[in-house]
Order: C-alpha cells, then sequence, then structure tokens
C-alpha cells in the first residue's frame, strides 16, 4: 500500500456527515466517475514479528482483545460510511498481522458487520491473509463458510532453514500442510513467497519454486527479499545473494512460471488465467480503497478531490480513538501535482500497462499533463506507448524504481 505523507493529527472529530459534505465541495479536479471501492481490514497482531517485516504488526504477548478490537472495526466502518454513500465494495481484504490469529466466531461477527453496513457485490473477492503456522482445518473451514472466498498464504519458502532465517514460525512440513487445508476448502488462493533470501542459491530457489508449482495454486505472489528501514535485518544485514545471482533467480522464475501457464501481470504477481488478483488490481489501477483497522490507509475520490487518510497505528491508540468517534490520525487531499506521479507509481507495476483514458478517469487530467515525462521514458526505452496503452518494456521492468522516478514532480 502507498505511503501518505504525514500531515498534522486529526485533533477535532469532525461528524462524518460533515467531513462529508465539506469534501463533497467544488475543487481543483473534475473526475467523471469515481472508481471501483475496495475494502481494506487491518488485523495487527502476530504471534513473532519477522525480521525484515516493516508492516504495522505486533508480537500478542497477552491474550488479543479480540471483541473490543471487533468493536473499534465496527465503530470505524460506521463513522466513514458517509464518505462512501451509495457505492458499492468490489473486494475486501483483511491483512495484517496475521489475520488468521482471529477465531472462526470473531471473524463470523467481522464478516457479519460487513454485510450489515455495506453494499458488497454479488461476487465479492474477499480474501484473507493467513500464516501457515496457523492452520486449523476446521477452523479454516469455519472461515470459508464465513465467506472468505480466497486465501493468501505466506509461505515464503518450503526450505526449513530459510523459514528460520526469516524468522517465520511455520517449518517446511507446516508449509505443506497448509497448502493442502487451502486446497480442501478453497478454490482461489495465493502462495506467497521470497527469494533471494540468506544464502539461498540459485538450486534452492529454484526448488522452492517448483514445490509452490507442484500444487497448482490459482495465484502465485513472488517478492524479491529487501531490506526495509527501521526493521532488524536492517539494523543487522544478513549476507543476501548478489545482483547477478538474483538476476538468475529471477530469470528462472519467469522461465518456470510461464511453462507452467501462469499470467506474469504484475511485477511480483502471477496467475493462472481468470485468477488475477482483483483487490490488487485495484490498487495498480489507481481504484479507491478504504481502509480500517490500526494503521490502515484510505484513498477515496470525490468529484472534485483525492482524499488520503491513516487510522492510528497502535492498536490501543485506534481503539480508543474509534471508541470517540474518528479513528482518523492523519488525512490530506492529493495535490494536483502529485496526482501524475501517484497514478504512475501504481499502474507502472503492471507489465500489461495500462489504456492512456485511464489515467484521465483516474487523475482528473488529461494525459498530456505528463507528456514532457513520458517522453523521456520512451527515449531511454523505459516504456512502449501508442494511442491504446501505455507500457513499461523489458527494461523499464527491471529498473522500474528508476522508471517511476521519472514522473515525481520538480
Amino acid at each position: 500500500m502507498i505511503p501518505i505523507k504525514p500531515v498534522g493529527p486529526v485533533t477535532e472529530p469532525r461528524s462524518p456527515a460533515t467531513a462529508a459534505l465539506q469534501y463533497l465541495q467544488p475543487g481543483a479536479l473534475n473526475l467523471t466517475a469515481l472508481p471501483p471501492l475496495a475494502l481494506y481490514i487491518h488485523w495487527p497482531w502476530c504471534v513473532r514479528k519477522c525480521p525484515y517485516c516493516d508492516f504495522n504488526s505486533h508480537e500478542s504477548k497477552e491474550p488479543v482483545p479480540e471483541q473490543a478490537y471487533l468493536d473499534a472495526l465496527r465503530a470505524d466502518l460506521e463513522q466513514s460510511l458517509p464518505l462512501i454513500w451509495g457505492r458499492k465494495i468490489h473486494t475486501v481484504f483483511i491483512g495484517g498481522g496475521t489475520p488468521s490469529l482471529i477465531s472462526a466466531a470473531g471473524l463470523d461477527r467481522l464478516m457479519s458487520d460487513l454485510r450489515t453496513l455495506l453494499p458488497l457485490d454479488l461476487d465479492a473477492e474477499i480474501t484473507m491473509e493467513a500464516n501457515p503456522g496457523t492452520f486449523e482445518a476446521e477452523k479454516f473451514k469455519a472461515f470459508r463458510a464465513s465467506g472468505i472466498n480466497r486465501l493468501s498464504i505466506g509461505i515464503q519458502s518450503f526450505n526449513s532453514r530459510h523459514l528460520q532465517a526469516l524468522g517465520r514460525i511455520h517449518d517446511a512440513e507446516e508449509a505443506i500442510r497448509a497448502v493442502g487445508i487451502a486446497q480442501a476448502d478453497f478454490d482461489n488462493f495465493n502462495l506467497d513467497l521470497m527469494y533471494a533470501l540468506p544464502g539461498q542459491t540459485l538450486v534452492e530457489a529454484q526448488a522452492d519454486i517448483d514445490m509452490a508449482l507442484s500444487f497448482a495454486p490459482p495465484h502465485l505472489s513472488l517478492y524479491h527479499l529487501t531490506m526495509e528501514p527501521n526493521t532488524v535485518f536492517a539494523k543487522y544485514p544478513p549476507e543476501l545473494p548478489g545482483d547477478d545471482e538474483s538476476a538468475d533467480i529471477q530469470d528462472m522464475i519467469a522461465e518456470r512460471t510461464a511453462a507452467a501457464g501462469y499470467e506474469h501481470y504484475e511485477v511480483s504477481a502471477y496467475a493462472k488465467p481468470g485468477h488475477r488478483a482483483r483487490h490488487n488490481l485495484n490498487y495498480w489501477k489507481f481504484g479507491d480503497y478504504l481502509g480500517i483497522g490500526a494503521g490502515a490507509h484510505s484513498k477515496l475520490s470525490f468529484p472534485h478531490r483525492v482524499l488520503r487518510q491513516a487510522r492510528y497505528k497502535q492498536p490501543a491508540s485506534f481503539m480508543e480513538a474509534a471508541g470517540k468517534g474518528n479513528a482518523v490520525a492523519e488525512e490530506h487531499e492529493l495535490a494536483r501535482a502529485d496526482l501524475g506521479f501517484e497514478f504512475m507509481l501504481n499502474a507502472l507495476r503492471l507489465t500489461e500497462g495500462f489504456d492512456p483514458n485511464l489515467f484521465g478517469e483516474r487523475t482528473g487530467m488529461p494525459i498530456n499533463a505528463i507528456e514532457k515525462d513520458l517522453n523521456a521514458a520512451e527515449a531511454k526505452g523505459l516504456i512502449y506507448r501508442d494511442f491504446r496503452v501505455i507500457r513499461p518494456t523489458v527494461l523499464g521492468q527491471r529498473f522500474l524504481n528508476d522508471l517511476q522516478e521519472m514522473f515525481l514532480a520538480e
């Protein structure tokens, strides 16, 4: 999810209806239609914080206050409703943390609250992240019965040595068992794996990919391990494969996944036909999303402005704020000058690119607003474009960060 720029805290809780009326006032933009809307729900607790993780997750050293947190989620959602009146939710994603720690009864209550308060699309994709170390067959059957129709399983590796180096709470045997449980109850699931791990060889990376492909998952997310700031790995960096070794692994992944019939449709995403992650596609196409829960981010469009919000990060602070009537800690309107970069930061992740008309639909600006940057990127061989599509070239995909930075406002 895209980080928002820090602004001053929202110190005076406003009536949600008052806020909604404010955002409907005339402004700098003129959107002809609002984008699709998704819902993100954050579960902030996990069993143990991984050394590479920079997400808003907190080790649950004491019993998790599940009911109090569910109360806060419902309050947060109720307070947000005036901002999304009349808009249908197309996808839901429950992320974390480790949301599979929630009890079956707790998940059932959460899903009931969503159906009560929101107009969910009849075929909404509803995804839950799951840690293989938390898989219980009966609980996951209950999750499916409550309405979860897609799992995203944080495998990371099928090699116990690498899992230990990554600080994961599961081993290879539990990873394999988790996939089996997912296959029994879900016809749509994703396997998350990392590569370029500490001490990982090309042969070991290939073994991970081949094991994942042997389960024929509908979707694969394959991430290069990165050293994020404010993590244990950033402070105590492990020895990682070099650039040449990483490139060899990437080439192997491209070859193996293509041979197995997967479409490489986004930098880190591979899908069987018809199984692309609809929730993530909405992010990459600069769609809207309401984020509820500790530290969750929102991006919401109105006819004349685009708003970003962030909730209080600490679970206790979030629950207290939601109980008082406003869980939003920070919010700001996106400046017109920043919209081009914000759009391209997401859309350039799509290997097939995007229709130039989408830029206008989502930003309220003509595509020639970024003509200078498009020309520069094309001259460097980083993008291909015609009247139907703008997409990164193979070179642009390899140097994606450099390509995205070309669209930063001066």
